[in-house]
């Protein structure tokens, strides 16, 4: 993934209504990615990069939707991560991806929308 959101388990726990809120939102968000033209969302996000050409935006968004982006953060993306990581040399033990990644709250968002 290009971003991730990590939040210890015990916050998870805590708080788990601001956690759907924001996995909502970010849902929210990637419903307007997915129905908008790239053109209209380059309009729309050009004031927070004034000083990027609008074709050079919307050039960035047509790649990133290529990528056909989804918020659930599936098991094969997590390992190829952790190859990335060991080949590097940042990382020295794998971890389990059913130990560090939950996906409960981006699938009730996308069940959601």
């Amino acid at each position: 993934p290009y971003t991730a959101y990590c939040a210890r388990k015990s916050y998870l726990d805590s708080h788990p209504d601001i956690i759907q809120k924001f996995t909502n939102a970010l849902q929210k968000g990637m419903q307007y990615v997915n129905t908008h033209s790239s053109e209209e969302i380059a309009k729309t996000i050009q004031p927070q990069f004034p000083e990027t050409p609008l074709e050079n935006i919307i050039a960035i968004i047509e790649r990133y939707k290529a990528q056909d982006t989804d918020l659930i953060f599936e098991k094969s993306s997590f390992e190829l991560l952790q190859n990335i990581l060991e080949e590097a040399g940042e990382l020295n033990t794998r971890v389990p991806y059913e130990k560090l990644v939950t996906t409960e709250f981006a699938e009730k968002a996308k069940e959601a929308s």
